[in-house]
């Protein structure tokens, strides 16, 4: 009996693990199906309440475009008007077309006469540039008639502008007959001593001293002016030397020599018998005048300081008291920077 309630028991613990596992896999598989069924109503909310929001927040995106939309629209319109009406006023009010049409009118008006007057005045200059050039041109021939006047024809001889085989003579024959020739020119002689004179001005030569002054040119005149004549300036500028009685003796002759250690000597040791007095107190028993603090005494220069600028003499004192240098205070400074009442007293 052992054996057989040993195979009973391990039969009802195989029967027991299986029917075990059986109650897991359903209890899975229910709990599974469970949180599946409780996801997919999730996702469903999640979607319903998304699409809610979405749709909600698409309302107000399309009626704040409509609003942006219909604004524009009526700012448009605004615009439309105000360009009419201003159009309008300006043309009515400000610039109207009838009086600028008056305007340009009297401007074409007046374009036409000031063109008038431009083309009137250009013709008149260049009439008169063409006389111009007329005039300069006769005036050439002219001188060119007179510069060639000995081309003139004579009696016998006739001119190369007056040939025979000619039926009627040349203008510029004409023309030599009517001017007269050229007067011929004098030659300059120039003057050495002029140029050698007149020289100084220019700076090109140095200014010599001479002995005897040439003569000025003939066709030099005299400046406009209250001036002295040419010739006695120029005299008196280039005038010969006159040596003094010094420069005619020699420089070594024993009178020379002896001035000269004279004056050495005189340089070397002055001597002043006559000393300064002041003329204010010559009667008076003073000291005598002191030139300097730095003189020569007896026993030779005395140093510098021996004296003092500030110095004190009692015995001069008019008072035996010092010289006080305080003043007594003045009523009318005290009273500066106050403020003063209407009377003019001290508040």
């Amino acid at each position: 009996y052992f054996y057989i309630f040993r195979a009973l028991d391990e039969d009802r613990k195989t029967k027991y693990k299986a029917a075990v596992k059986i109650q897991r896999w359903f209890r899975a598989c229910r709990v599974r199906a469970y949180l599946r069924h409780l996801s997919n109503m999730v996702i469903l909310i999640q979607k319903w309440w998304r699409g809610y929001l979405r749709r909600k927040n698409f309302r107000e995106i399309v009626e704040r475009a409509y609003f942006i939309k219909k604004l524009k629209f009526y700012n448009e319109m605004a615009v439309r008007i105000q360009k009419m009406w201003r159009g309008y006023y300006v043309r009515k009010y400000i610039h109207n077309f009838y009086a600028l049409k008056k305007y340009l009118k009297a401007i074409s008006v007046n374009n036409k006469l000031v063109r008038s007057e431009l083309q009137k005045y250009a013709e008149m200059k260049e009439n008169e540039e063409k006389m111009k050039d007329l005039e300069k041109k006769e005036k050439k021939q002219k001188y060119q008639a007179r510069k060639m006047h000995y081309l003139l024809s004579t009696e016998q001889i006739p001119g190369i502008y007056n040939s025979p085989f000619r039926k009627s003579p040349d203008p510029m024959e004409l023309l030599l007959r009517k001017s007269k020739p050229l007067p011929h020119r004098k030659q300059q002689v120039k003057n050495p001593s002029a140029d050698e004179l007149y020289a100084w001005p220019t700076c090109k030569k140095p200014p010599a001293f001479v002995t005897a002054l040439p003569l000025l040119p003939a066709d030099r005149q005299k400046p406009q002016g209250p001036f002295r004549d040419p010739v006695e300036v120029l005299w008196q500028r280039y005038k010969p030397l006159e040596p003094t009685l010094r420069v005619r003796e020699s420089m070594y002759s024993p009178l020379a020599e002896a001035r000269e250690a004279r004056s050495r000597e005189e340089r070397r040791s002055p001597i002043h018998d006559n000393e300064f007095l002041p003329f204010s107190s010559y009667h008076k028993n003073y000291e005598k005048y002191e030139p300097s603090l730095c003189k020569s005494g007896k026993y030779g220069q005395e140093a510098y300081g021996t004296k003092y600028f500030r110095e004190v003499y009692p015995k001069k004192w008019i008072a035996d008291k010092d010289f006080e240098t305080l003043f007594s205070s003045i009523v009318l400074f005290e009273k500066f920077g106050k403020t003063y009442s209407s009377t003019g007293q001290i508040v």
